[in-house]
């Protein structure tokens, strides 16, 4: 028999799927909540709901499901609770952390002695940068984003901290001191240099309030999960804000569904 957990987010809808030995995972676009949701993936994955004991929902509006589906138990879990079960499950750590979930949004979450508390969020993420991408980029996806910014150049598009003064502390020149600040009409840098920034600034704000939230609880280093974690040009960014306040971001591998992850750990182990 088989145990399906589904983490509804707002973009993509992640799906893992344990047989007792391996656990297979699929993402497919997100669409609006409704009685027929399940009906829907089990059909585009062709799982027979037969083969299925049992189900954990989480994210979105998924509270608003049926507890039972064709005689199969639907578990509800708390998101903070999936993110922090999927962190601990991910990264082998029982000990106090801060987990940052970066998704279309972002959330911070704390766990101390087998809690997990939410404390905080910021609305910068996969949103953003798709949003602003169809704005200044003419609708282009995010892979070819990032190959624009890979050889783009930020510095002629973000007023850099060697811009306006000469010393700052600690801080090296290459800092940034204003995003986007340099342009004064919209054919000033390439769309190469505009995707660098877009990229960098969303690292550099998803880096600041990893950093504060894990000063705020003592500790030096920040796990994270989401897809947005899993961009390279963003993760960079995220490390050399990190690196500003001396501390570390851990970064494992399917970290992209550490949501969904955390779900199906719930009900195969309770």
């Amino acid at each position: 028999m088989m145990k399906v957990a589904i983490d509804f987010g707002i973009s993509n809808t992640d799906i893992a799927i344990s047989n007792g030995t391996n656990v297979d995972f699929f993402t497919l676009p997100s669409k609006k909540i409704d009685h027929s949701i399940l009906d829907e993936i089990f059909s585009h994955l062709n799982i027979d709901v037969k083969d299925v004991d049992m189900i954990a929902v989480t994210g979105g509006k998924s509270d608003s499901l049926e507890s039972i589906y064709k005689n199969i138990e639907v578990i509800k879990i708390n998101e903070t609770d999936a993110i922090g079960k999927g962190v601990i499950e991910i990264y082998s750590t029982h000990e106090p952390f801060l987990a940052i979930s970066a998704g279309t949004g972002t959330a911070c979450i704390h766990h101390q002695n087998g809690e997990f508390n939410y404390i905080g969020g910021i609305a910068i993420g996969g949103g953003t940068l798709r949003g602003l991408s169809n704005l200044a980029l003419n609708n282009l996806s995010i892979d070819e984003v990032t190959k624009k910014a890979i050889v783009g150049h930020r510095d002629n598009v973000d007023l850099l901290i060697g811009d306006v003064v000469n010393d700052i502390g600690v801080l090296d020149s290459s800092v940034t001191a204003s995003n986007f600040a340099k342009l004064k009409k919209a054919d000033d840098a390439s769309e190469d240099d505009i995707a660098a920034a877009i990229l960098n600034m969303i690292g550099e704000v998803i880096g600041t309030i990893a950093y504060l939230n894990a000063a705020l609880c003592g500790l030096n280093t920040v796990h994270f999960i989401g897809r947005v974690s899993t961009n390279e040009y963003i993760k960079n960014a995220i490390d050399e804000r990190l690196k500003l306040a001396n501390m570390q971001g851990i970064f494992e591998d399917n970290r992209e569904y550490g949501t969904v992850i955390g779900a199906l750990k719930h009900i195969t182990t309770n």
